[in-house]
Formats: structure tokens, sequence, C-alpha cells
């Protein structure tokens, strides 16, 4: 059912991303849990002030730089990225010269190929990991995200992975691949374990890093090299945590919601 939301809503945008994924849930993009995840990750972005903070603006340089100094970039990509960002997908792709792959912990035939179509109506040209193409394993991890195509996460020494559970990114860091998360839980195992994490709302993210990696893909190497070794994760994601304690502080000490962010609202 065809939702329509009221221009003037206060959550507005929020409401129509929610109602983008529903659509996406029922056309078998998006499954079950990633309508779950995406609430968990929304409360996080309240906390953040739904805006790209400053520590996320130097991830996503930093891991602009790291793709275009990677020999064999691969974006991975599940339901929820290919439903709210997948013009972007493809974009960042073509800026910095990786492959895209299809990969789920929900996987079916069904979903595999739905996915596929959604980055092919925006654009891709190449699609990995869909049915027996995804026939190799990541050693150590249980769940259907092991399954990987040969030609793209196996052999990829970066993979950026959007939306991301724990688990496979830790298991691609003991490959020897260099994983770029976004994640809006600067707490959380992804967040730690990735050697840059955007803690930033993917559909602000994307658009970003696409338009920073073309700005930045004409730059020498060494320029990027320095870009990278200036990078610091672990004080990254301090960063964002203390911007969520200073947010939180100053809220709790005005002992009421009159000057929140622009569009922010307690009632849904």
């Amino acid at each position: 059912m065809k939702v329509e939301i009221p221009k003037g809503h206060p959550r507005a945008e929020s409401l129509r991303i929610r109602e983008k994924l529903i659509e996406a849930f029922e056309a078998g993009v998006v499954a079950r849990a990633g309508l779950i995840a995406h609430g968990r990750g929304e409360a996080f972005d309240y906390l953040l002030g739904e805006k790209t903070v400053q520590p996320a603006f130097e991830a996503v340089k930093a891991a602009a730089a790291l793709l275009l100094t990677a020999e064999k970039p691969v974006i991975s990509v599940n339901g929820n990225t290919a439903a709210l960002a997948a013009e972007y997908v493809v974009a960042l792709a073509e800026a910095v010269n990786a492959e895209i792959e299809v990969n789920l912990f929900y996987r079916t035939a069904q979903r595999e190929e739905a996915i596929r179509n959604v980055l092919e109506k925006a654009g891709a040209k190449r699609v990995l990991g869909v049915g027996e193409e995804a026939s190799a394993r990541i050693p150590e991890l249980g769940s259907e995200r092991r399954r990987v195509d040969p030609r793209g996460i196996l052999v990829a020494d970066v993979v950026l992975v959007p939306l991301e559970d724990g688990d496979r990114t830790e298991a691609l860091a003991k490959m020897g691949k260099k994983v770029i998360a976004v994640d809006l839980n600067p707490l959380s195992r992804t967040a730690q374990k990735a050697a840059i994490t955007i803690v930033d709302n993917v559909v602000r993210a994307m658009p970003l890093l696409a338009r920073t990696a073309e700005e930045l893909k004409h730059e020498k190497k060494e320029n990027l090299k320095q870009i990278l070794q200036n990078f610091d994760n672990a004080r990254n994601l301090g960063e964002c945590i203390r911007l969520i304690k200073e947010r939180l502080e100053e809220l709790s000490g005005k002992g009421r919601f009159l000057e929140l962010p622009k569009g922010e609202n307690r009632d849904h």
C-alpha cells in the first residue's frame, strides 16, 4: 500500500526512507530483518543529530583514498544498500574502478536476482556474487555470507561493506583485506574491526563517498597515501562517541526538547 507522506511532516524524509524499504521488502529486495536493522540504525542517527558529523567527513575522505589506491576494490551490496543507495553504489564503482558484488546473510536465489536487477537498473554493467557465481568460501564463517565470488570479494584487497554484520568484517580482516564499513553504531563489532568506519547513515554516506572519490581520483598516489597515514580509525570512532555523549548531555541539561535539529521531533 502506497502511503502519501505530507510534505510538511516534521519527519517526512525519514518516513520516505522507511516507505522505500517497505516497498523493497515487498519486492523481495530487503529481508524482513533488514527492516529491524534500519530501525536500530535510525536510533543511532537520532543520537548523532541526523546529520553527517565531522569525523564522518574525515572517514569518507580516507575511504575514498583507500579505494582509489586499492588494486582490486569491491563494493559488497545487501538488500538495504541496494534499496537506498543503488545509484551511488554504481557511481562509486565507476569512480574507483571497483567490482560490485551481492552478498547476503538471508540469501535466496530470488533476492540475489532482485538485488542484481535493482543495481542494473541503476546502471551497473556487471554484478558479481549471484547464484552459482558465489562459489568460493570465506574461512571461519558459518552464515550464508561466507559465499563469495572468486572474481570479487575473494581476491579483493579492499572491501566496502555498507550495513554489515561484524562476523564477516572480522573474517575479511583475518584474510588480510582492508574493510571499509558504513555503520551508524560506533560501538558495533563491525565499526571496531573495520580499517575505516564511516559513522553515518548510508543515504548520506554513499552519495558523499561517490562525490569525494570523483574529486580525489586525479590526485597523486602519494597524496592519497598521506590522507590514509593521517587517518586513525580508533580516534575517529572515539570522536563520534564523544559527540553522542556531548549531545545527550546538552539535551538532558535542558530538560526539554525545544532546540532539536530541524526535522527532529519526538512524535512519530
